[in-house]
């Protein structure tokens, strides 16, 4: 395909503008550029070449294949099962769901060897709610489609409690705080988030937990679930998560895969009887031993 750049799109970024008139995603356009699958007057360039009034942008865009998820003989760590609901212990380091660049040997993969057969979307059986990759801890997975919808609305109507435990970096001023930041996607780099005034309503409140050297244990509380909703409202405040390596920096001392969080308690009204269900689940050793370090 091909496009002249008008003037109003002059200055604008070649991925911007090949996305805009394709309706194709910017994750699309990057892996064709990266291919040299867009040339701006015959020459390939990065997607954030500035164009100019009348250039040509030829291009060449692939749909991804549709993702296909197999079970998987994965070992779980359940905390809790019945016939309308799972919680489980996810390890840091396991992807919650397949998506493209991560099709196997994900929560889900692991969750239908253990089912068979999950309400929902096909790539997001049964989840209610998700964990960032190195994220560990608790996540109530529902079975049945009347348990997805009960929960679903729960989450919505903010009646499900999620609470975190984490290290980050520095001491924060207040002992005690609430983060009110809409989060989206951040303009100068799109695999990252930021607070926005174009993003999603997000809240997070903390409350110090244990103070360490140059560090601290918080322990979070959420009333939204955004994507990478406390690491981005933790860097905003400037104690960033310890080994964080997207929002922070990585910290060789520790043996974390990646930032130290974890999803620690967990409640929720049961979708069929109605009772209170609440669980807890401490730190993994890698967490433990890092807050170890650090005191």
């Amino acid at each position: 395909m091909q496009l002249v750049v008008a003037p109003e799109d002059a200055g604008k970024r070649a991925d911007v503008i090949v996305a805009h008139h394709t309706g194709f995603s910017r994750s699309l356009v990057a892996e064709a550029v990266k291919r040299g699958d867009v040339r701006v007057n015959g020459a390939a360039v990065k997607g954030s070449f500035p164009v100019a009034e009348g250039d040509v942008i030829d291009y060449e865009l692939r749909e991804r294949p549709a993702l296909a998820v197999e079970p998987e003989a994965i070992d779980l760590s359940i905390v809790y099962e019945d016939e309308d609901v799972l919680v489980i212990d996810k390890p840091a380091g396991m992807v919650t769901h397949p998506a493209h660049g991560a099709t196997s040997g994900t929560l889900v993969n692991a969750l239908l060897a253990h089912v068979q057969s999950l309400p929902g979307d096909a790539l997001r059986p049964g989840l209610v709610h998700r964990l960032d990759r190195d994220t560990s801890g608790l996540l109530v997975v529902a079975k049945t489609g009347a348990a997805l919808s009960a929960l679903g609305k729960a989450m919505k109507g903010r009646h499900i409690s999620r609470e975190y435990l984490g290290l980050v970096t520095g001491v924060p001023v207040h002992a005690k705080g609430t983060v009110d930041g809409a989060i989206g996607r951040d303009p100068q780099n799109r695999l990252k988030y930021a607070i926005t005034a174009e993003g999603k309503p997000a809240v997070t409140h903390y409350e110090l937990r244990e103070r360490l050297r140059n560090a601290a244990e918080l322990l979070f509380q959420l009333e939204t679930g955004r994507t990478h909703q406390i690491r981005v409202h933790m860097a905003a405040m400037g104690h960033p998560l310890v080994n964080d390596p997207v929002y922070g920096k990585n910290d060789p001392r520790f043996e974390l895969p990646g930032q130290a969080l974890h999803a620690w308690r967990l409640s929720f009204r049961h979708p069929r009887t109605g009772r209170d269900m609440e669980f807890q689940i401490d730190p993994p050793a890698e967490y433990a031993s890092a807050r170890d370090a650090l005191r």
